[in-house]
């Protein structure tokens, strides 16, 4: 686990979990595409390859040997993005202390995010010597701001609960008498540039605290981010495995998306064309029709990758009572009759006969019917691509909360059902 650990540290935007991922495709061997430009394959052997169409999705595949028109193929997506605080522009907040300004991206839970030390990290844009414009991406190597709780003498109802304002109590503090143009400063200092050079910016906050294994006999990690780099993860493990088996099989693709946490429906969401238009392209690549690519999809299996909420055991009555995961349960099918999960009951038949054939741990997810869950990318996707497709996650504790809990075993048996996805 000592790498997940690692990928769970680093990836602290959607942009460094792209980053990361690269990272890994590239030392396993695959070569990376531009979206951009014309591809042209054949298919005397297996080939991998990965393209990111925008800084914070990527896809990756594996062409297996022999690879026909029409063939079944295997499609699995997670997000990349999380519930944080995002830097707004003109952040600068100058006084008796020097604020940054910033809005809330997706739904965390606020008070979480109050009293920890917070790093900056995200991308800049800069412009060139010759005019052109070009990307850099940052990330602080300590914490530089934090966000202080009012103190309970001025606040006596707040272990009572108190609804925090987003435009007033979400300011973090960077320090007292900071010049003019404090922030600027900085990003130019890490982009090596004078900062009339930077013309735009996109950055989040980011808990600096390292994900830390805990419990009693040490099998749970507690960390940020686990929603939803757990999934990235593994499906990036999942495909660099596929790749170096070397054998006949069907076309597998994976698909990191950005947006999911403020509704997936962007240019890099996954209620988008994007995954239609690598699959026509790659169609495209080899000389085949698209009406080819559409009888694929009808023989083809998805998999959408997102964390499902484990029995907290403080309030179990707030989950259904014959249908929910807890924490060393395994690989979690998220299930919904009225589709804010994708439900389709043979993808779900297939998923436990796989399981039970390959010895992964699973269970079953359905919300209490008086508690409705959030919604996925599973049925965004199916609803551009129509083929069976099915909800699954490792189960957590803390959903949104700036450090949530899992255990080490959920994120082995989710990264060998995504191996045996991709293969079957």
């Amino acid at each position: 686990m000592k790498s997940f650990m690692t990928f769970l540290n680093e990836a602290v935007t959607p942009y460094h979990s792209v980053l990361l991922a690269k990272e890994m495709l590239k030392s396993a061997g695959f070569e990376e595409l531009s979206m951009g430009e014309p591809w042209s394959f054949v298919a005397p052997k297996s080939q991998a390859y990965f393209t990111s169409p925008t800084d914070g999705t990527l896809f990756a595949w594996v062409i297996p040997a022999g690879y026909q028109a029409g063939d079944a193929f295997r499609l699995a997506a997670a997000h990349t993005d999380y519930p944080c605080l995002h830097i707004k522009p003109s952040a600068e907040v100058n006084g008796e202390y020097c604020l940054l300004n910033t809005e809330v991206y997706g739904g965390p839970i606020l008070n979480t995010w109050l009293d920890r030390p917070l790093g900056i990290a995200g991308r800049v844009m800069i412009e060139n010597a010759d005019g052109g414009i070009r990307t850099e991406f940052i990330k602080s190597d300590r914490s530089l701001v934090t966000i202080p709780n009012l103190p309970i003498h001025f606040n006596r109802e707040v272990n009572k609960g108190i609804e925090l304002s987003r435009q007033v109590d979400m300011r973090p503090l960077a320090g007292t008498k900071l010049s003019e143009g404090w922030l600027q400063a900085y990003l130019a200092k890490e982009c090596g540039v004078m900062p009339e050079q930077i013309l735009e910016s996109d950055l989040y906050l980011f808990q600096t605290e390292p994900a830390c294994v805990t419990g009693w006999d040490a099998e749970l990690i507690s960390s940020p981010r686990l929603d939803n780099q757990t999934s990235c993860y593994a499906l990036i493990r999942a495909v660099i495995e596929r790749a170096k088996q070397q054998k006949e099989g069907g076309l597998c693709v994976i698909s990191l998306y950005d947006n999911e946490e403020v509704g997936s429906k962007t240019r890099q969401g996954a209620d988008s064309a994007l995954a239609q238009m690598l699959l026509e392209k790659l169609y495209d690549a080899f000389g085949f029709c698209t009406v080819r690519l559409h009888e694929a999809v009808m023989k083809s299996r998805c998999l959408s990758l997102d964390v499902a909420h484990a029995l907290h055991p403080n309030h179990p009555e707030r989950y259904d009572a014959k249908n929910t995961a807890k924490l060393s349960d395994g690989v979690v099918l998220k299930l919904s009759s009225t589709q804010k999960y994708a439900y389709e009951p043979l993808a779900v038949a297939e998923a436990l006969r796989l399981c039970k054939a390959k010895g992964i741990p699973v269970c079953r997810h359905i919300n209490h019917s008086d508690q409705p869950g959030g919604s996925t990318m599973g049925p965004l996707m199916a609803s551009w691509l129509p083929m069976p497709t099915i909800d699954a996650g490792v189960p957590i504790m803390a959903m949104h909360s700036a450090r949530e809990l899992m255990s080490w075993k959920d994120e082995e048996a989710m990264i060998s059902f995504a191996q045996a996805f991709l293969e079957a």
